[in-house]
């Protein structure tokens, strides 16, 4: 598979251009199958970790054209715009490929998200930031068009903390306890910061906040050195890119405890430890699906895929964390549009059917395994009420060569969680003028 990738200054031409798909031409619009644009950044300060990302999305895709002929014979049409992480340009992006037929919107950008957001109502093109973007999106009375499924920033801060309260031998043993989080200074670096400050109040717990500003991600000498003088007992951080490797080495010159060092599934990638190495062992983050390549969909991506014409995807990256994310977006891409075919026929969908596909998805254990994927994730049941869908997470632990599964599905605190969202949806709502009742009408 040959995916287009265009910058701005080329997307108007490539509106008129052609885009080899599963062995076929086409122009890269809905008439010719399901158009499927993907905002991508493979350059730009961020390209480490937006790169294997869109691997595993534009691989699985080709995998369905490829082997399948598409879903139940409707091939998709897939096509990448660069966005280099930069919300402007993604938001260019959006504007650009809405009126080609777009069936869903994968932002792989807090910003970016952020700013389609308020664009949905009217466009009625689903957005899908998987355990990304927008927190309070997740109640789907407010915000129908915005999918955050299988789990949430919030939920993710809510593990992370009910993991440490067990670690101290309970909730109540927090008490007195200092827990620092070291974040990007960005709005999706933000995003727990609400949950861990009402936590903080319900457990007695002192939070602490280490921001680091994008411009100096590479350099948080002073950040580490403030660290080093609070010497907070745990320590959460929500990084990206290279902010992640550059923390993640503060981390061992300062000597803070790796066991005691937590990342959000963003700061997880074998690019956050590698250079570190053993050095990083201990090192904990969070993830919603599974890493390695030990399932069966993978020898269907090396035979049919993998190494073969149009694929950008090295033999080394098949099955890091990162790719293995932006398949598993993929994946549910395809069975939100096999779900809404289901209903409305074998043929190119709209946005308001692919926004039913996901409100109805069937991702339980059987459909796993007949996805080659048993086992690889939680099972997703979305409602129309709740977009965030599965909401348990994991933790897993660099072992100073690769990353290792270190507890089993821990479930979110729901009773803290669900309730933010509400409240802080319907601040949003209050202050945009949205409906609250999108699930009764």
């Amino acid at each position: 598979m040959t995916v287009k990738r265009f910058t701005l200054a080329a997307a108007v031409a490539a509106v008129a251009g052609t885009t080899a798909l599963g062995g076929f031409l086409t122009t890269a619009h809905a008439e010719d199958g399901i158009y499927v644009p993907l905002l991508t950044y493979r350059t730009g300060a961020f390209a480490d970790s937006g790169t294997p990302i869109a691997n595993g999305m534009s691989d699985y895709f080709a995998l369905l054209n490829k082997r399948d002929g598409g879903i139940n014979g409707v091939k998709l049409v897939v096509e990448e715009c660069e966005t280099g992480y930069k919300t402007d340009v993604g938001v260019e992006c959006y504007e650009r490929t809405k009126t080609k037929g777009a069936v869903v919107y994968n932002p792989y950008s807090t910003g970016i998200t952020n700013a389609i957001i308020p664009k949905t109502n009217g466009d009625k093109i689903p957005v899908l930031s998987m355990g990304y973007g927008l927190t309070p999106a997740a109640d789907g009375n407010v915000f129908p068009w915005v999918f955050n499924l299988p789990t949430t920033y919030w939920s993710q801060a809510s593990v992370f903390v009910k993991y440490v309260g067990d670690q101290e031998g309970g909730l109540d043993k927090l008490k007195g306890k200092t827990i620092g989080l070291i974040h990007l200074d960005h709005p999706y670096g933000k995003e727990p910061i609400p949950t861990l400050e009402a936590l903080a109040e319900t457990h007695g717990f002192d939070f602490v906040t280490y921001p680091v500003p994008p411009k100096t991600m590479q350099d948080q000498r002073s950040t580490w050195e403030k660290i080093d003088s609070d010497e907070p007992d745990w320590l959460f951080m929500w990084g990206w890119g290279a902010m992640n490797p550059t923390a993640v080495k503060g981390a061992v010159d300062v000597d803070f405890p790796m066991d005691r060092f937590i990342g959000v599934w963003w700061s997880g990638n074998e690019s956050d430890v590698r250079d570190a190495g053993k050095k990083a062992t201990g090192y904990l983050a969070g993830d919603f699906h599974g890493v390695g390549d030990g399932w069966p969909v993978f020898d269907a991506l090396r035979e049919h895929v993998i190494g073969k014409d149009g694929s950008q995807t090295p033999e080394s990256m098949v099955g890091e964390t990162l790719y293995n994310r932006g398949l598993f977006n993929a994946v549910v891409v395809g069975e939100a549009i096999r779900t809404a075919m289901g209903k409305y026929g074998d043929r190119p969908i709209t946005g308001e059917e692919m926004r039913w596909g996901l409100e109805n998805i069937v991702l339980d254990k059987a459909r796993l395994d007949a996805l080659g994927l048993a086992g690889f994730t939680n099972p997703i049941n979305v409602t129309c009420a709740d977009h965030e869908g599965s909401h348990p997470v994991y933790l897993k632990k660099w072992d100073g060569d690769k990353w290792e599964k270190s507890t089993d599905w821990i479930e979110p605190m729901k009773d803290v969680v669900r309730p933010l969202i509400e409240e802080e949806a319907a601040k949003i709502a209050a202050e945009r003028g949205l409906a609250t009742n999108a699930c009764s009408s």
